[in-house]
């Protein structure tokens, strides 16, 4: 890798993303890994379970104080809804029924507790990112010039950035990329339907329940210990390595999601079966640093200046 500086610039190279070569030594090596592979149609009774408790939870805050709804949101509804966006992950990948257009409406219902129509921009972004990893003009994933420069090595605009990240990453980001279509018939469709959800609550509920949703949307994406998890997937803590994946007891509530160089490398294995990719081929894995603590890591990122947006690989643009 060049520039190993992460504080004065992003580190760039010139060799192709980790991941297509990995899966194909991967399978093989382990042919046998393709069973794995396939949509996990159950997956749907986890959306609906969690859009319903969260939508009940949300019913219950609808009359408490600010500072009740700031700690359920931060004990319980972040957890949720953390949950629900690996659920439109998981749909983005068309890995919970047969064909987009299903997973696309259940990547929309996910969506609900949420409050920001996510799913559909997420869709389109992701699957770029997966397929141009590290390259600026495609890939969402990676902070621009402007915002690295911005947030810097200092504590206190690194926690704005994470307390902010759901406008970061649902807004400026999507700007940035000029080359990518943002609005298709989904996005206009996921817009609608989420103004019914988000109209329903209102209605039904109160602003204060809707506030609930909110706080709960913001703290799972960002200044949380599951906001680390976007520390954690390609922030570089050790050199030659790009993907990390994360190994702690966290991933038994948010469906294994931890488990990001598996999934880069096989990205056809849904959430349930990705630990079995590890466990089938150890060596490949093992020898990767991986985290075991997204709490350590939120608190490394925050109070460790080298660390920061600039500690990301990126190489040239692909046609």
């Amino acid at each position: 890798m060049k520039n190993q500086n992460t504080t004065d610039n992003f580190i760039y190279v010139e060799h192709p993303e980790p991941h297509i070569g990995r899966a194909k030594q991967l399978l093989a090596k382990y042919p046998e890994l393709r069973k794995l592979f396939g949509n996990r149609p159950s997956t749907a009774f986890h959306i609906f379970g969690l859009v319903i408790a969260q939508t009940i939870i949300a019913y219950f805050m609808r009359e408490q104080s600010w500072w009740v709804i700031l700690l359920a949101a931060w004990f319980v509804g972040a957890f949720i809804n953390h949950a629900l966006f690996v659920m439109i992950h998981e749909c983005t990948h068309n890995l919970v029924l047969k064909g987009s257009v299903g997973n696309r409406w259940m990547g929309m219902i996910s969506n609900f507790p949420i409050v920001f129509p996510a799913a559909m921009g997420f869709r389109t972004f992701h699957l770029l990112h997966h397929r141009h990893q590290g390259e600026f003009d495609r890939d969402a994933d990676l902070a621009g010039p402007n915002e690295a420069k911005f947030v810097g090595q200092c504590f206190f605009r690194k926690s704005l950035w994470l307390l902010n990240f759901w406008f970061v990453e649902g807004v400026v980001r999507p700007a940035r990329l000029k080359k990518v279509k943002l609005i298709d018939k989904w996005t206009i469709l996921n817009v609608i339907v989420q103004l019914a959800y988000v109209s329903v609550i209102v209605l039904a509920f109160g602003w204060v329940a809707l506030a609930y949703l909110f706080a709960s949307t913001i703290f799972s994406v960002g200044l949380h210990p599951v906001g680390a998890r976007w520390i954690q997937e390609h922030y570089v803590i050790v050199p030659n390595q790009e993907t990390y994946s994360y190994y702690g007891p966290i991933n038994k509530v948010c469906y294994n999601v931890g488990y990001h160089n598996e999934h880069h490398d096989l990205m056809m294995v849904p959430w349930s079966k990705l630990p079995e990719v590890k466990r089938m081929a150890p060596e490949f894995y093992d020898t990767l640093h991986a985290h075991q603590s997204w709490t350590k890591l939120l608190f490394q990122f925050l109070f460790t200046p080298s660390l920061n947006l600039y500690s990301r690989v990126t190489r040239p643009s692909r046609s």
